[in-house]
C-alpha cells in the first residue's frame, strides 16, 4: 500500500498539542499517525516497524490500539472541524479532542510486513463528542474494529499548560 494522507489534522495542531506519543508531529520519538479525509470517511495510514511485534510475524495489538485512539481523535477533529466550515490546511486551528471511550474488537491477527489503514465514519453524538467508527485493515483484511468516543478537550487541559 503506497497511498498517504496529504492533507493531515495533525499538521495544524498547534505547537502546544503536537507531542502526542502517537500522532505529535513533534514528537520525535512518536509514530508519527497523521488522519485526513477520503470523501466523507477519514484515513490514517501506518507501516509498522519490525520492533511492533507481537509475536514473530505479527503486530503488536498496543500499536493497533494507539493507531485507533490517535486516528478516533484526528478524526472528531476533521468532523468538527468541517461542520465549522474549515478543512485541513486552511490557517483555521482546528478543534482537539481527547478520548472518553476505546471499545476495539481484535478480529484477526494482524501480519507484519504491510501497511495498516484505519478507515473512520463520524458521528456526531452532542455538539462536543464524536463517535468514530473504525475499522483497521492489512490489505485487504479487517483485523480490528473499534468505536472511539472523542470529546472537544476540556479548557482546563490548556489552563495547566499555562500554569
Amino acid at each position: 500500500m503506497t497511498e498517504q494522507v496529504k492533507y493531515a489534522i495533525q499538521d495544524d495542531y498547534p505547537d502546544d498539542f503536537s507531542h502526542c506519543y502517537g500522532c505529535g508531529r513533534l514528537n520525535h520519538e512518536g509514530y508519527h499517525f497523521r488522519t485526513g479525509w477520503d470523501g466523507d470517511y477519514t484515513v490514517t495510514i501506518y507501516t509498522p516497524k519490525s520492533k511492533h511485534t507481537a509475536i514473530p510475524g505479527f503486530v503488536y495489538g498496543g500499536l493497533i490500539a494507539s493507531l485507533i485512539d490517535c486516528h478516533g481523535t484526528g478524526s472528531a477533529s476533521l468532523a468538527l472541524h468541517r461542520k465549522n466550515g474549515y478543512k485541513p490546511g486552511s490557517g483555521q486551528e482546528p478543534p482537539r479532542f481527547v478520548t472518553a471511550s476505546l471499545n476495539i474488537d481484535f478480529l484477526k491477527p494482524t501480519p507484519k510486513g504491510t501497511s495498516l489503514k484505519a478507515i473512520g465514519t463520524p458521528e456526531e453524538v452532542h455538539p462536543k463528542k464524536f463517535n468514530i467508527h473504525t475499522e483497521v485493515y492489512a490489505g485487504n483484511t479487517v483485523c480490528a474494529k473499534a468505536v472511539v468516543t472523542a470529546a472537544v478537550m476540556p479548557a482546563s487541559f490548556t489552563q495547566q499548560m499555562n500554569e
